[in-house]
């Protein structure tokens, strides 16, 4: 277990206000695509009053199947990388771009939240998040958790939201 205690609600609130905020400036809308996360991104964002003025909606793809059918994510990708990759990552937030055509931004996030799951190369509490503006290139961060499964979930979900409010140009 990590000695930091993991993200609270307050944090997450605290980081899915900024990105609103930063979303609302320019004039943007966002989606999101999630795997481990199960839909934690998409809830905190839409905790937040009025998020509807710049979040779409996302896609839960827990399953690889769902990957590939929800978001178009290549069979040949997944079985050559796996779903915990950098790779998915960024093709997870093109699915999502291709689900929203309205949204100007797409996250995504990809891990092992545990406590089974992992393997030597990739662990629990390895995650991949991901943000793209819509015509640019993803950008994706790999972090490992080492908190229980409700930690690493928080955790990856604060990773994205923070992710997302500099791809935009935020804080």
């Amino acid at each position: 277990m990590s000695q930091d205690p993991p993200p609270t609600e307050e944090e997450l609130d605290a980081a899915a206000r900024r990105l609103g905020r930063v979303l609302v400036k320019r004039g943007w809308q966002m989606a999101s695509a999630e795997s481990c996360t199960g839909g934690l991104v998409g809830h905190v964002i839409t905790q937040v009053p009025k998020s509807s003025d710049h979040y779409l909606g996302g896609v839960v793809s827990y399953s690889n199947a769902a990957k590939e059918e929800l978001l178009d994510v290549r069979s040949e990708l997944l079985e050559r990388v796996g779903a915990v990759s950098a790779e998915v990552a960024e093709a997870m937030t093109d699915g999502a771009l291709s689900c929203f055509p309205v949204a100007r931004l797409a996250v995504s996030v990809t891990g092992v939240a545990g406590p089974d799951g992992g393997s030597p190369d990739k662990p629990v509490g390895l995650t991949y998040v991901a943000a793209a503006i819509r015509g640019g290139p993803a950008v994706v961060e790999r972090h490992t958790w080492s908190y229980d499964r409700a930690g690493n979930k928080r955790a990856s979900a604060l990773a994205v939201l923070e992710l997302a409010t500099r791809v935009a140009g935020g804080e």
